[in-house]
């Protein structure tokens, strides 16, 4: 189950979350798992930001992986689309991913982002924020995401 929950006035596509999503967990092979994605603002962000990570800044995407006791939930994604619009931040990944994708496909960019932390990806070095943005783009590029 993909479980989507809006607290801010930004409007999303639910069915394509969820068809990203399905087909993210198909693709990498945790099909049969919970999944919950959050869109939040800027002081919720800041708050979990600084809370969990220590840092009292906004932020794109935090992603919790669920605890053993939670079942078959794999965790939970949250995005701020606030800082998502802000794209000077990411010039370069929209150079990487073609600069006419819109900022829908940034979402979404951002979005599989999340995922692939859930499913153990980290971006902690050069090597592996490289690894992650290639995923990124090819699984949405598969996929057809605009």
């Amino acid at each position: 189950m993909i479980e989507i929950i809006n607290t801010t006035k930004t409007k999303v596509n639910k069915k394509e979350i969820i068809f990203i999503a399905a087909n993210f967990l198909q693709d990498f092979k945790h099909s049969r798992v919970d999944v919950s994605i959050a869109i939040v603002g800027d002081v919720r962000i800041r708050n979990l930001n600084n809370k969990y990570r220590g840092r009292n800044q906004t932020t794109d995407v935090l992603s919790f992986a669920g605890a053993e006791w939670e079942g078959n939930l794999l965790g939970e994604v949250i995005i701020n689309p606030q800082e998502i619009k802000r794209t000077a931040k990411y010039r370069e990944i929209l150079e990487f991913i073609g600069s006419k994708k819109s900022k829908k496909y940034l979402f979404y960019f951002i979005l599989v982002h999340g995922l692939l932390h859930l499913v153990g990806y980290d971006d902690e070095t050069e090597n592996e924020r490289q690894n992650m943005l290639y995923l990124g783009r090819d699984f949405l590029n598969k996929h057809g995401i605009i």
